[in-house]
């Protein structure tokens, strides 16, 4: 054993237990409201009888299609043990074996932070908001598209702690392009280990990236809460329509067996990689994230697992996928009821658009999918803020935004009061007929906190903001971003586990060429 691994060996157990509670109770911290609670219905779009009908038809997708696992003998060598009729790579799934296998899936879980005062519970009438994640350009006031660098990504990640409304750190918030591909994975995981104390999620892009993310926590919370605790969440895509490579398996393996979460998830343009119908689409969709989260319960039964459903429309003329369409709603809603119905959590949704910069489209796009998550019941909205350009670039400016806006998804969760204070009696029969309700007694008790505020958007007269330089949203985004970023102050970390952390990246870049590719 070699010197680096002995002291990141000898280290480990140092940084969960006493040492993160002491770093909790002595860390600089910004507020961080708790995650949602949904007081209020969902939007149920599908009657029983379609629902029915789509349940059965992704039944038979399963039986009669089959669903590709790709590069992985080992994956189908569990689905034949399991009673499943395997044609070569094809896996053909019994009716009502998926749907059997899924019941060992928690309903809902808890993902632990560094700071436990920001964990998160997923499932049930929750909602989780985590930021924009993989895109390979940053679009920003200042500097346009490039691009992104590491130095964006640990930028994004401080945006993210600082964001009230924001419950979690996310992953590849985006790509950054200047470190090698076989190395940024360790890089980033620091980042959100190092600049936030909220939740993060692990790597997928190889396997062994996985176990480096596995590796990492350990060392962050103690070998003994990771086995004992889901730390991570991570994000499996599935090769739509029905494919299941063996890089994504791959790492779901690993998250699986160590009892972490995984969000398996359709990535689908309609009429592109589904059928151009919503319950065609929505078949399409069930069949996959049953075949994806069976086979996680196939690694480990009761490990965490997210249904997941990201699905956008496509446009004839030009082939770009469209957002906050309507059919891209009804097939977000429709898969709710589905994930509901299992007993699944649900991933969908996020602050979606294909705008090349924070404009109008991009707010009218934006506040349909927000809105649209909010009401089909999502419990982890991956991309809920930064999201630009179909998800190619992220952007300081719409990340601002987003998370700004994110705070109306709260307000509206919460309902309607009804207590004697939200009655108002006393407030009206003080003011009565022709009076007004600025100073009356109830409005100074309660005028902190009866209204939303926005922190970055303008209300202020004409001739106030004409004196203030005519900012746009755009710019006064741009001023927001400046603002938040000078005011950051890291979360402590305790010493010895951030250098046990930066010994273990040190050691496996050491261990390897760069790759690019």
């Amino acid at each position: 054993m070699g010197d680096a691994e002995q002291t990141t060996g000898k280290r480990r157990a140092r940084g969960g237990g006493g040492a993160a509670r002491r770093a909790s109770r002595s860390a600089v911290s910004f507020e961080t409201a708790r995650f949602i609670e949904r007081k209020i219905p969902t939007l149920d779009i599908l009657n029983d009888e379609a629902l029915e009908i789509i349940e059965a038809n992704a039944e038979t997708v399963l039986e009669e299609i089959g669903v590709m696992f790709v590069e992985n003998p080992a994956a189908l060598k569990r689905w034949r043990e399991a009673g499943a009729d395997v044609r070569g790579e094809r896996v053909h799934i019994p009716r009502g074996l998926a749907r059997q296998l899924v019941k060992t899936a928690p309903s809902k879980f808890t993902q632990i932070a560094r700071n436990r005062a920001r964990d998160v519970e997923i499932g049930g009438n929750t909602m989780v908001l985590a930021p924009v994640y993989g895109p390979p350009f940053v679009h920003d006031h200042g500097g346009g598209r490039r691009y992104a660098t590491m130095a964006d990504f640990e930028k994004f990640v401080k945006l993210g702690y600082m964001s009230k409304w924001l419950h979690h750190s996310g992953g590849t918030v985006c790509e950054p392009t200047d470190v090698p591909v076989n190395k940024r994975h360790l890089d980033m995981l620091y980042a959100h280990m190092s600049l936030s104390d909220k939740p993060y999620m692990g790597s997928v892009t190889e396997p062994s990236r996985a176990v480096d993310s596995i590796e990492m926590s350990k060392i962050l919370f103690g070998a003994d809460v990771v086995e004992n605790n889901c730390v991570m969440t991570s994000l499996i895509n599935i090769n739509s329509p029905l494919t299941f490579d063996g890089v994504m398996m791959g790492a779901l393996e690993h998250y699986a067996a160590a009892g972490q979460a995984s969000i398996i998830s359709p990535f689908i343009v309609g009429g592109a990689m589904a059928p151009v119908s919503v319950a065609g689409t929505l078949t399409q969709c069930l069949a996959e994230g049953l075949a994806g989260v069976a086979y996680s319960q196939l690694v480990r039964a009761g490990s965490p697992a997210i249904m997941g459903a990201m699905v956008t429309s496509i446009d004839m003329n030009s082939g770009a996928p469209t957002f906050g369409t309507p059919e891209a709603s009804q097939i977000t809603y429709g898969m709710g009821q589905l994930a509901r119905r299992l007993g699944l959590p649900y991933r969908s949704a996020g602050a979606f658009t294909g705008a090349k910069i924070p404009d109008a489209q991009a707010g009218y796009e934006t506040a349909n999918s927000l809105n649209m998550g909010l009401l089909s019941g999502v419990n982890f909205m991956l991309h809920s803020c930064g999201w630009l350009e179909g998800g190619l670039s992220a952007s300081p400016e719409k990340f601002v935004l987003d998370a700004d806006q994110l705070g109306i998804l709260h307000r509206m969760a919460e309902g309607v009061a009804v207590d004697e204070n939200a009655q108002a009696m006393d407030a009206l029969r003080e003011v009565g007929p022709g009076g007004h309700f600025l100073g009356c007694a109830h409005t100074q008790a309660n005028y902190k906190d009866a209204f939303w505020r926005t922190n970055v958007l303008d209300y202020k007269p004409y001739e106030t903001w004409a004196e203030e330089g005519s900012r746009s949203t755009y710019e006064l985004a741009a001023a927001k971003v400046d603002q938040m970023l000078g005011d950051y102050q890291q979360p402590h970390l305790d010493p010895i586990t951030d250098e046990a952390l930066r010994a273990y990246v040190a050691e496996k870049k050491a261990s390897m060429p760069d790759a690019f590719i």
